[in-house]
């Protein structure tokens, strides 16, 4: 399968993009201006298991206070766009325009999704991924507002749990995800997962298209 994936994605269709991610492999540009892509086979592999959530004290008392209006796939346009744009603390993007309009499409077949936060209607942070059975693969996410993105994630963290899915991969691990609970696994025991969990009938809209965090889902943080 990998060999036959196309480098350029002028030639790419979404089904391209599936099949890789069936496979463990996701693609991603050297920049806003790159015209090609590589795929990425990492050999750790960043998850977050939904039903293993941890938040710390400040964070839960922000999210208690009901600080963003949380929407579902009303904006996947805004919401990549945010995730690609360049701003003082990102110089550059791995999402270049071709990216965008793979994963714009893969929204309009029902494969790709956003998390939105607003505040005053103002679209201030979220973050896009794909489902495929019981996984959830995530892309990107971003934030004009402190904790915004935190803010997403954890919502989508709440929907993956409540719609019976397995693991939401996060490709890399970064601090930030660490805070919540992100740890590594080997490329091989990622792959075993993905093949169960591409089996399970999980429901990504089980909890409806907007609301707020049931943060009573989530054990209290002895750490903070």
């Amino acid at each position: 399968m990998t060999n036959n994936l196309p480098h350029n994605f002028a030639k790419i269709e979404y089904k391209n993009i599936l099949d890789a991610y069936l496979h463990g492999i996701f693609p991603m540009a050297e920049s806003l201006d790159s015209l090609d892509v590589f795929w990425v086979k990492p050999v750790k592999r960043g998850v977050i298991d939904p039903y293993k959530v941890s938040i710390r004290k400040k964070l839960k008392r922000f999210i208690n206070t009901n600080p963003f209006q949380i929407k579902v796939n009303t904006d996947f346009i805004g919401v990549i766009e945010g995730c690609a744009e360049i701003t003082n603390n990102r110089e550059n993007t791995w999402i270049n325009p071709s990216i965008r309009d793979v994963f714009i499409e893969l929204h309009y077949k029902g494969y790709a999704h956003s998390i939105e936060c607003y505040s005053n209607n103002i679209l201030v942070g979220g973050l896009y991924g794909v489902a495929i059975g019981g996984m959830f693969f995530g892309e990107s996410m971003f934030s004009r507002k402190p904790n915004a993105s935190k803010v997403a994630l954890l919502h989508l963290i709440d929907r993956l749990k409540v719609g019976n899915f397995i693991l939401l991969d996060t490709q890399f691990i970064t601090d930030h995800l660490k805070t919540l609970g992100a740890f590594e696994i080997t490329q091989e025991k990622f792959i075993l997962i993905l093949k169960k969990a591409i089996k399970v009938n999980a429901d990504f809209y089980k909890i409806g298209n907007s609301g707020n965090l049931d943060i009573n889902l989530y054990p209290k943080s002895s750490n903070y």
